[in-house]
């Protein structure tokens, strides 16, 4: 599935998040936003999964614009793995991912073995296949992202879109969770925010700062020491390992003043 967004603004309160985002992920890509806290990245992806109505401009999914489309019908085509999950109600494991399968049922259609046996697969790509039965709430912020993850696979959709999916996670499933998604055969749009994350595997870049894309390309186009100050307002150096692999290390304040 190819996404595209044409000169998007979004306005909350009286305030301007997005000024004008022109944005591009096409079939198959994994596409990385990166940008300091407040440049805008929820919000351009809340527009993107229909959480948020832009003020102006238009999401489009393979060329069709996302309003056209009923709700049903982008959740058939978007899955999500959004920063925060929370529930009024006690709800098990199965049930939080068996609500992936909501998109493909018609109102009072009961869950059938199919649905079952994808609930089943998702659980045990993220590892959680023993948590089938505990329930949502006991588990850890890392516990809970690997079921929503989970939940998002058993929606089966085209295209999956990640708000920082790795916040709550320790490094082996920072990797681990990175590693599912990007074997995974589908567009993949992600806010990051280590940037050794994005150079790891996203294959292009959108940096965004004030509600702006600032610049994109690949990681090793975009990730530069200028770009990094120009973002984030800290000076970094950049190498490559012998791996080929671009490689990100920050200059303490201390040191700079050394």
């Amino acid at each position: 599935m190819k996404i595209t967004t044409q000169q998007l603004h979004a306005v909350l309160g009286n305030t301007e998040i997005l000024r004008g985002i022109d944005f591009e992920a096409n079939k198959g890509e994994f596409v990385g936003i990166i940008g300091p806290n407040g440049s805008g990245k929820s919000t351009l992806l809340r527009c993107l999964y229909r959480v948020l109505t832009p003020s102006e401009g238009a999401v489009f999914l393979d060329g069709k614009e996302l309003s056209s489309y009923r709700v049903k019908e982008s959740a058939q085509k978007l899955a999500v793995v959004a920063q925060h999950n929370y529930y009024n109600f006690e709800f098990s494991v199965r049930d939080v991912v068996m609500m992936g399968r909501a998109p493909h049922k018609r109102a009072l259609d009961r869950d059938t073995a199919e649905d079952y046996q994808i609930m089943r697969q998702s659980l045990k790509a993220v590892g959680m296949q023993e948590f089938e039965e505990r329930s949502f709430s006991t588990l850890s912020g890392g516990e809970q992202q690997r079921i929503i993850l989970a939940r998002a696979l058993a929606q089966q959709t085209s295209c999956l879109i990640l708000d920082e999916p790795t916040n709550h996670l320790d490094i082996k499933y920072q990797l681990w969770l990175m590693d599912i998604v990007k074997n995974l055969d589908c567009t993949v749009i992600s806010a990051v925010h280590d940037l050794n994350i994005a150079a790891m595997y996203c294959d292009r870049l959108y940096a965004m700062k004030q509600g702006k894309v600032i610049a994109q390309g690949t990681p090793h186009e975009l990730l530069t020491p200028d770009l990094i100050r120009e973002l984030y307002e800290v000076d970094a150096e950049v190498s490559i390992d012998g791996k080929g692999q671009l490689r990100i290390f920050y200059c303490p304040y201390s040191r700079k003043e050394a």
